[in-house]
C-alpha cells in the first residue's frame, strides 16, 4: 500500500472512531487524548489530518453527508427513493439528531473553515437535487397533485419528529417495537401522495423548478458566508 493509500486508510479510521466516540458521549463532545488513545495514535499524528477538533467533527458531517448521498444515488424505483429517504433519520436517530446539532453549533461559533462548510453544501446540494429528482418521479407515479415542497416538507417533519421520538429514552418506556414504528412512519409518507389526486389536467408540479434555483442560491451565499 503506497504512503498516500496509508495515510487515507488512516484518516478513515479516526473519522469512523470520533464518530464512533461522539455517540457514546452523549453530550456531542470528545477529547483527542480520548480518541488518539482508542486508535494507539500519537495525539500529535491527528494534527497531521486534522487542524483542530473543529475540523473533526465537520469532517465526520461531511463524510456522514457523501454516504447519504451515495445512498440516494441508487437507481431503483421512486418508491424505494422516498422509503430510503425516510429510513435514513429513522434507522439512526441518534446519529442524525447529534451531528445536526453540532453542524448548528460549528456554524454558529467557530471561523477558519469555510472551505469545508462549501464543501458540505456543495455536497447537499447535490443530494438535495437528487431528492427532488425522486419526489417528483414518485408524485407522477402516483399521479398526484402534492407539490414537491410539499411532500418534501413533509417527509423531512416526519424524519425529523420520528428520530426525536425513537431517540427519547422517555418516550421509548411507552414505544412498541421500533422497526414496526418506522414501518409505519414510512407507509404514511408512501400513502400521502394518494390523498392529493391530481385532476383532469394531470400533474401540476409548478414549483420543482423553483426549489432547483433555490437550493443553487443558497449554496452561492453559503460560499460567500465566513465560518
Amino acid at each position: 500500500m503506497s504512503r498516500q493509500h496509508q495515510f487515507k486508510a488512516r484518516e478513515e479510521n479516526i473519522l469512523a472512531m470520533a464518530e464512533q466516540l461522539l455517540l457514546e458521549s452523549g453530550d456531542g463532545d470528545i477529547t483527542l487524548d480520548s480518541l488518539a488513545d482508542q486508535l494507539d495514535l500519537a495525539k500529535g499524528t491527528l494534527y497531521k489530518h486534522f487542524s483542530s477538533k473543529d475540523e473533526l467533527y465537520l469532517r465526520i458531517i461531511i463524510r456522514y453527508e457523501e454516504q447519504l448521498f451515495e445512498i440516494n444515488r441508487i437507481d431503483d424505483c421512486p418508491s424505494a427513493g422516498v422509503a430510503r429517504m425516510i429510513f435514513q433519520q429513522l434507522f439512526n436517530p441518534q446519529k442524525a439528531m447529534l451531528l445536526n446539532q453540532i453542524e448548528e453549533r460549528l456554524a454558529a461559533s467557530v471561523t477558519g473553515l469555510n472551505r469545508l462548510f462549501g464543501e458540505l453544501y456543495d455536497i447537499r446540494r447535490q443530494r438535495m437535487k437528487r431528492l427532488i429528482d425522486i419526489i417528483s418521479a414518485y408524485l407522477k407515479d402516483e399521479n398526484s397533485n402534492l407539490s414537491t415542497r410539499d411532500y418534501l416538507s413533509s417527509i423531512w417533519a416526519m424524519g425529523q419528529g420520528g428520530a426525536g421520538l425513537l431517540n427519547s429514552s422517555f418516550y421509548q418506556r411507552y414505544l412498541g417495537r421500533r422497526d414496526t414504528l418506522r414501518y409505519a412512519f414510512v407507509q404514511q409518507m408512501l400513502e400521502l401522495p394518494s390523498h392529493y389526486p391530481a385532476d383532469e389536467d394531470g400533474v401540476m408540479d409548478e414549483d420543482m423548478q423553483e426549489l432547483v434555483e433555490q437550493i443553487d442560491t443558497e449554496s452561492e451565499e453559503h460560499r460567500n458566508t465566513n465560518y
